[in-house]
């Protein structure tokens, strides 16, 4: 693959992301925050290019770098195309990324939220509505600022209800409605 088509896929990747947040993320209000940030345009979309765990480990510091140097930047999508398919390796990844922010000094200025495409939550079936909640286009860890987070969860009334909310929403939408959009955020 030429550098150029390497970068066009790179970039089509980046949209693919940015259509699920803004056709199911934004629109369905899974997340109450992500409107303010997307119609600032304040969230990053980084694809990493590797597929080795320390290779992957290595760009997400420097991601949080960049996160340190860019105060108007409110949140990464560290997206990870290639290499981290499988949920139980993306686990292990996600875990890992965790104790890298500790060991790296990050524990309390960024947190990860995870997103994989077969997300599934502990004892859950696969094919469980909510799991949708957290199922994305590619494998990701959504770097968050967390003096923004608890400053977004202050004002928000009861933010201990979006979970229960947006399983209720899942389960009466179905699953099919969610892969439905999911396979048309990824049309070109």
């Amino acid at each position: 693959m030429s550098e150029h088509e390497q970068d066009k896929e790179l970039r089509l990747i980046a949209q693919q992301t940015q259509n699920w947040v803004e056709r199911v993320i934004m629109k369905y209000n899974i997340c109450p925050f992500a409107r303010r940030e997307v119609e600032r345009g304040s969230i990053r979309y980084t694809v990493i290019d590797e597929s080795k765990m320390h290779n992957v480990l290595e760009a997400l510091i420097k991601e949080c770098k960049f996160l340190d140097d860019n105060p108007e930047v409110e949140t990464t999508l560290f997206i990870v195309p290639r290499g981290f398919e499988g949920f139980y390796l993306y686990l292990d990844l996600v875990d890992l990324a965790n104790n890298l922010l500790i060991e790296q000094g990050y524990e309390g200025v960024y947190q990860l939220a995870s997103m994989h495409p077969d997300y599934c939550f502990d004892g859950e079936p696969m094919d469980e509505p909510s799991n949708y909640t957290n199922r994305s286009p590619y494998p990701l860890l959504h770097i968050i600022r967390e003096a923004s987070m608890e400053k977004a969860l202050t004002s928000y009334n009861d933010p201990e209800s979006i979970p229960e909310r947006n399983i209720e929403f899942t389960q009466r939408k179905g699953s099919d409605f969610f892969a439905q959009l999911l396979s048309q955020c990824m049309k070109k």
